[in-house]
């Protein structure tokens, strides 16, 4: 086991990641010849979220007839899980474009269990797999990503233009949590939930500089694009809340897998 993790480094041509495995195993850099497409700083770049997804209300969740407390880091809620929070270790059997990491899931999490992440890179794409597993208990969870998209790349070009076909929204409530409503698509600016039941399939347009598709077998994706520096779209295995309204059970026999993939090309 590595007791200090240090950053890894991802190449394959002029595609570069580089991930921070001691940093919650966020994505800290993604450049494309140069370019940088990630919101820098401690809190950006792109995490996981696990083992939930979003806020959970009030920091509680049921398992079966037991009630659960976890810290409200989002007052009134508990948000983003606990791994963006956590050293993770790195698994042996690296290349020069993939790599793959763990952690063990601990307090404050009230279950035991393990979850990895792995990264494989190549000239035009970055594939990403999250696994979260039991050590013996049956419990909900949730898992997905929270990438910070630079809105502007630079270099004089234009703000980045979203373009997604969502079959619905779930109507936001004042509490920031899903009503249980499902209502039609409506204009951002967003910090909202949508449905894909066809997977997820989101793409962003810098003009005459690049295009990029976030894509994923998940049916969840939350647009966040509130802040005039990036925008947000974060594939999840569930909706916020997901723990109490939609919750996907973890056995010993089958662990919560999501996958994404996020690929590009050049437009100038």
């Amino acid at each position: 086991m590595d007791e200090t993790p240090q950053p890894v480094r991802l190449t394959a041509g002029d595609a570069e990641v580089t991930v921070l495995p001691e940093a919650g195993c966020r994505i800290g850099s993604l450049r494309i010849g140069g370019t940088e497409l990630l919101r820098q700083g401690l809190h950006y770049g792109s995490f996981p979220m696990v083992p939930w997804c979003g806020r959970t209300e009030n920091g509680r969740f049921r398992n079966g007839a037991v009630t659960h407390q976890l810290p409200v880091n989002a007052a009134p809620h508990a948000i983003h899980g606990t791994g963006r929070d956590t050293v993770w270790h790195k698994v042996a059997g690296a290349t020069p474009s993939t790599a793959a990491f763990y952690f063990d899931l601990a307090d404050p999490w009230p279950y035991e269990g393990r979850v990895t992440q792995a990264f494989e890179l190549t000239e035009n794409e970055l594939r990403i797999s999250m696994d979260v597993e039991t050590a013996k208990e049956s419990f909900p969870a949730q898992a997905g990503w929270h990438p910070w998209f630079l809105r502007n790349l630079g270099g004089g070009g234009k703000d980045a233009v979203i373009d997604f076909a969502p079959a619905w929204q779930e109507e936001r409530g004042a509490d920031h949590l899903p009503t249980g409503k499902r209502i039609g698509p409506q204009p951002g600016p967003w910090d909202d939930c949508f449905g894909m039941p066809d997977g997820v399939d989101v793409t962003l347009t810098w003009p005459e500089q690049l295009r990029l598709r976030v894509k994923s077998p998940a049916e969840w994706v939350v647009v966040y694009d509130e802040q005039p520096e990036a925008i947000c779209v974060e594939p999840q295995s569930g909706p916020p809340n997901g723990l109490n309204i939609a919750p996907r059970l973890v056995t010993l026999i089958e662990p919560l897998e999501i996958t994404t993939v996020w690929s590009w090309e050049r437009l100038g």
